[in-house]
This record gives structure tokens, C-alpha cells and sequence, in this order.
């Protein structure tokens, strides 16, 4: 679980480069992070609010399995 410090920092960076800070909370190849790149080319305004909604609500730790392996989003 992030601290509020970093998710703070994590938003920062999401202003300035939105797909910047997606990148620090769910990785290059994710597919938050294609989806906030698209939508910081087509406009800078919605790549801002989906990377704000991606670093703060989605939580890329309910697709781990207690063994630390990616699960299927079907499963």
C-alpha cells in the first residue's frame, strides 16, 4: 500500500505528464498506462483526470494471487 506522500508525488507528476505517472504506479506495458497515453495524445485535459483516477482508484494489487503471480482479469 502506497504512503499518501507517494501517491501526492505520483499526482504531481501526473499533471505535469500524465502517462509519467502511471508509469510510477502501474508499470510501462500496463494497460492503464496505453490508456492514459492515448488519451494525453488526444487531449492533455483527459490524460490529466484518467491518470489522477488511475493513480488513486485503481489498485493493481487485487490482480496478484498470494504468490505473487498475475491472475487472469476473467478468473
Amino acid at each position: 500500500m502506497p504512503t499518501r506522500c507517494e501517491i501526492f508525488c505520483e499526482i504531481l507528476i501526473a499533471i505535469l505528464l500524465p502517462p509519467l505517472g502511471v508509469f510510477f504506479r502501474h508499470g510501462c506495458c500496463s494497460v492503464e498506462f496505453c490508456i492514459c497515453l492515448l488519451l494525453t495524445i488526444l487531449g492533455y485535459i483527459p490524460g490529466i483526470i484518467y491518470a489522477i483516477y488511475a493513480i488513486v482508484v485503481v489498485d493493481r494489487d487485487m490482480y496478484r494471487t498470494p504468490d505473487d503471480e498475475w491472475r487472469p482479469l476473467n478468473a
